[in-house]
């Protein structure tokens, strides 16, 4: 496996399998080309044998230097379980982490549960919600009208 950061050209590769990767949801139109363009430096892919397997989309928050944000995230379900999620988070971590982030941030659906499984596992924790949900803390409507949010915080 090999990681390299993410490229305009590669929006096109992911674009392509991302509502696969994930069941038929459609998730495309969360991941606009812009991401690709301006946070390059750290942005991720995981290529196997020249095949994307799986793509990190993160950046340093403008309004908190302090922090950073992983946007979206997404392993070929075929290597699933093969460390490559967490060979991403950790490359993230460490580029941010010399670059004076102390505390990372992520937003999960909470139907997701395999997702908030995942983050918690990764040492992120669950921030304080307007109800819980399945035992889980869910901000109602962080996304707008029925876009109900799980919010992590990781500090490194």
């Amino acid at each position: 496996m090999n990681i390299r950061n993410v490229r305009s050209s590669d929006h096109k590769l992911i674009i392509q399998v991302l509502n696969d990767w994930w069941n038929g949801r459609q998730m495309a139109d969360m991941l606009p080309k812009l991401f690709f363009d301006h946070f390059q430096d750290t942005s991720y892919i995981v290529e196997d044998n020249g095949e994307v397997i799986g793509f990190l989309i993160g950046f340093i928050s403008q309004s908190r230097s302090k922090e950073a944000y992983i946007h979206f995230v997404g392993v070929h379900p075929q290597y699933r379980e093969h460390g490559v999620g967490r060979r991403l988070y950790e490359t993230f971590f460490n580029a941010v982490k010399i670059r004076g982030v102390e505390n990372i941030r992520c937003v999960t659906s909470p139907v997701n549960k395999s997702s908030i499984a995942y983050h918690k596992k990764m040492g992120f924790v669950i921030e304080k919600g307007d109800k819980i949900v399945d035992g889980v803390d869910v901000h109602l409507d962080y996304d707008g009208k029925g876009g109900d949010r799980v919010l992590f915080m990781k500090r490194l």
